[in-house]
């Protein structure tokens, strides 16, 4: 049984759907969108994903869930949106063909440049979205590590006209965070 199905899982939440199928609308009409769904603990925000998947209906979803044991451990929640998608690699520039490989183990390069990891990452998202419209859904998201909420940020700000979604659900931790060197 579905989320939409059970009605009762988000009783009193209409006005929350109602943005989650705009926001899907939108991505689906071409326009990239980036969302985050906050809440105190336990109000709901993992059906709320739910529900927002159920309705993606016609688009490609990639989900990842920020977890405190894979903080260390660079771009482990972005090779959870990229994995499936990682046969499309060979369409990029070689730089960021080659960066994406060195950050998902599939290469020994020396570590990548930051900036070429999140040029590759909207490539790959721009293929995909080409094709369908893509949304990708991060819960838990103040658990990501470092690398990959710097890059989901990079990702977020560079949006332009693809059939992208990027929808951030937050823990009880809080909101996402991209964590870098700090401006003195």
């Amino acid at each position: 049984m579905s989320v939409r199905d059970a009605g009762v899982a988000l009783r009193g939440r209409r006005a929350e759907c109602d943005t989650l199928d705009t926001f899907v609308a939108r991505v689906r009409a071409g326009e990239s969108q980036v969302l985050v769904v906050r809440g105190e603990a336990g109000v709901g925000k993992s059906a709320l994903l739910d529900y927002l998947v159920d309705g993606a209906s016609g688009c490609t979803i990639a989900r990842a869930a920020g977890h405190e044991y894979e903080m260390e451990l660079a771009y482990a929640g972005l090779h959870q949106l990229c994995a499936p998608m990682l046969d499309l690699i060979e369409r990029l520039p070689g730089p960021q063909r080659d960066a994406l490989a060195t950050a998902f183990g599939l290469s020994t390069a020396p570590p990548p440049d930051r900036f070429v990891v999140g040029l590759g990452v909207l490539g790959l998202l721009s293929e995909v979205a080409d094709e369908q419209p893509l949304l990708w859904v991060i819960d838990d998201a103040q658990w990501l590590d470092t690398a990959s909420a710097l890059t989901l940020a990079f990702v977020a700000r560079r949006l332009l006209a693809e059939s992208f979604g990027l929808v951030f659900g937050p823990g009880a931790g809080g909101a996402p965070r991209a964590r870098g060197p700090r401006a003195r």
